[in-house]
């Protein structure tokens, strides 16, 4: 999977499946399943460091687990994540983190915010550095929204965000994340643009769809959005297998002799 194989599968009316992973032993899992996207995402400070946002998420962290991810692929395409600060202090900052994110193995990388930052998204596109882009409820904004909120539910706010990713694709972006958004105002801006939108939390017309890692699994239940679809239950798997280790050990009868060496 490379970037402009996106396009042509927004061309072709086949969806795109993307996933969160952070680490190596999660990214050849996520790989061997068929995963068309591994994006290696900022979540990491929620699910990861068990923060309560994502904004103490430094660049060395992101350069750190992007490396791991991409080392162990071979077949997915891998998306960095650009924390908070490391591309809205300036154009030439923004484009000297997003090149550390390729130098270590991402293939593109991805920012927030629409018309703001299309400066930015120009300047990483004309050293070939491909963006994504992403809308609606973006994490690091968390503070400003007061919260995690439904994004571009009124007029305005439709207008808005439509113009805003309409503004990305026109400075170079290669596919927008579109996040917590109604799913009508999803189908309108997937058919505005040429580029293909990756929705979580925007309805099933977008061209594809991202989830994190852990809610996927069933291992993160601190917090679970609506969006979110569990496919697998890990936790209570983790928690059962540990239970009965810690009985084994306490019982005496781990190890056995069939674990002990003669």
């Amino acid at each position: 999977m490379t970037v402009p194989d996106l396009l042509k599968c927004k061309r072709d009316g086949r969806k795109i499946t993307v996933v969160t992973a952070y680490d190596a032993l999660f990214a050849r899992i996520v790989e061997q399943a068929g995963i068309d996207v591994i994006l290696v995402g900022d979540s990491l400070g929620v699910v990861v460091q068990g923060k309560v946002n994502t904004l103490s998420v430094t660049m060395d962290e992101m350069l750190y687990h992007t490396k791991l991810v991409a080392g162990a692929v071979q077949r997915a395409l891998v998306i960095g994540d650009m924390p908070f600060l490391s591309y809205q202090v300036s154009q030439e900052e923004a484009v000297r983190n997003a090149g550390r994110l390729l130098q270590v193995g991402a293939h593109a990388v991805k920012l927030e915010g629409g018309a703001a930052v299309t400066d930015r998204v120009t300047a990483m596109t004309n050293v070939g550095i491909p963006v994504i882009g992403h809308l609606g409820m973006t994490p690091q904004s968390v503070q400003q929204y007061g919260g995690y909120r439904v994004q571009g539910k009124g007029k305005d706010r439709a207008l808005q965000l439509l113009e805003d990713a309409r503004a990305l694709e026109g400075a170079g972006a290669s596919a927008i994340v579109l996040e917590a958004i109604p799913a009508g105002l999803a189908k309108t801006v997937s058919e505005a643009l040429t580029i293909p939108t990756i929705g979580i939390g925007a309805g099933p017309h977008c061209d594809g769809q991202v989830l994190v890692l852990y809610d996927l699994l069933g291992l993160f239940d601190e917090f679970v959005p609506k969006f979110v679809k569990p496919y697998g239950n890990l936790k209570a798997e983790a928690l059962q297998a540990l239970r009965r280790y810690k009985e084994d050990v306490e019982k005496g009868v781990f190890p056995s002799d069939s674990e002990s060496y003669h």
